[in-house]
């Protein structure tokens, strides 16, 4: 009779487990990017609560405004951006239509060997502008609807952001406790190995947001090079607003992209190109190389593991699998490395040898 009192109680305490993770499931990704950011903070919460004489609900007030004061002003800005820059271009696909391209830059023509060819080029191209606008527009209606799935896409992850940016506030209020309830958790489950995979998460989780971090600000002077090179106004800002957008999956090309269309608006062809290549290829470019480097430095994981980890995530499961891929192939590696250790020492101690 226990003993089915007992399997009652269990199924009971699963199906409210499942009932209250159905009713987060909405929340989960808003939940994680909080839970993130507070772990990454965390040594400014605690001198910020150190400064304030203790009081932590005031320090987390503080922190959490300041998070919202730093993202939304850029989101506010990029969108001034973005959309100035969009009836730039309405403006320059209208004028196209009208008056048809502009007379070919003499350095195009100036090229050794295609310099010919690719005047003859732009010549057709503006003789048979028309007929190419009439062959396009069957396709700009894909390519609004794209647009407008985009904007929508974009629209949701703001409100998760703003969602994000509210919750992370009680991660902030009422970290210890939950830093405490899981300890217990994971103790009841695994035993004296829990300290070890919370301080493994921990380390984890660290190194891919100094990779995050420390890739943002590398694509920020990369930018910020490149906008100076090319003559594009503004520059200090756009590097700023390109470190945000590093955070968020193709971010960057939300700066170069307009600020290389602003530069065809303005006839600077050749700054045009040279900016379009180095978005592509060097501040795009470097979050290949450099962030599975970062994430990896100073840790006991190969970097295989850590790049499958990274991309893997990432495909398996968006933005997030950025953190999630890294730290569940560490855990599961660590796992191994652990029942491994096991299987010698027991081997060990059945043949009276040492453990290599």
């Amino acid at each position: 009779m226990m003993s089915n009192d007992r399997l009652l109680i269990q199924i009971l305490l699963l199906s409210l487990l499942g009932a209250s993770l159905w009713v987060l499931a909405p929340f989960v990704s808003a939940l994680f990017w909080a839970a993130v950011l507070a772990f990454a903070s965390w040594p400014l919460m605690r001198l910020l609560t150190r400064w304030l004489s203790g009081r932590q609900t005031v320090a987390a007030a503080v922190l959490t405004a300041g998070w919202m004061l730093l993202v939304a002003v850029p989101l506010v800005l990029l969108g001034l951006n973005m959309a100035d820059h969009l009836r730039d271009l309405n403006a320059l696909i209208h004028d196209l239509q009208d008056a048809g391209l502009p007379p070919a830059p003499a350095w195009l023509v100036e090229i050794p060997l295609i310099g010919d060819w690719l005047r003859d080029t732009w010549r057709e191209l503006d003789e048979q502008g028309t007929a190419l606008f009439d062959a396009l527009r069957p396709h700009l209606g894909f390519l609004g609807n794209w647009l407008l799935g985009r904007s929508a896409q974009i629209a949701g992850g703001m409100i998760e952001l703003a969602l994000s940016l509210v919750l992370v506030f009680f991660f902030y209020r009422d970290g210890p406790r939950l830093s405490a309830f899981v300890h217990s958790v994971l103790e009841r489950l695994i035993g004296r190995r829990a300290d070890h995979y919370l301080e493994l998460v921990a380390a984890t989780i660290q190194r891919v947001v100094n990779g995050v971090i420390g890739t943002a600000a590398a694509q920020a002077a990369l930018a910020g090079i490149g906008l100076a090179i090319a003559g594009v106004p503004g520059v200090l800002p756009l590097a700023l607003l390109t470190f945000v957008l590093s955070l968020i999956p193709m971010g960057p090309p939300l700066v170069w992209i307009p600020a290389t269309v602003w530069l065809v608006g303005q006839e600077a062809y050749g700054m045009a190109i040279f900016l379009a290549v180095w978005g592509t290829f060097v501040i795009s470019g470097v979050d290949n190389v450099l962030k599975p480097y970062l994430i990896s430095r100073g840790g006991n994981l190969p970097l295989v593991v850590v790049l499958l980890g990274v991309f893997g995530g990432i495909l398996a499961f968006g933005f997030m699998g950025l953190f999630l891929g890294p730290t569940l192939l560490a855990v599961a590696y660590s796992l191994l490395n652990d029942w491994v250790g096991k299987a010698e020492e027991q081997k060990a101690a059945e043949t009276g040898g040492p453990v290599l």
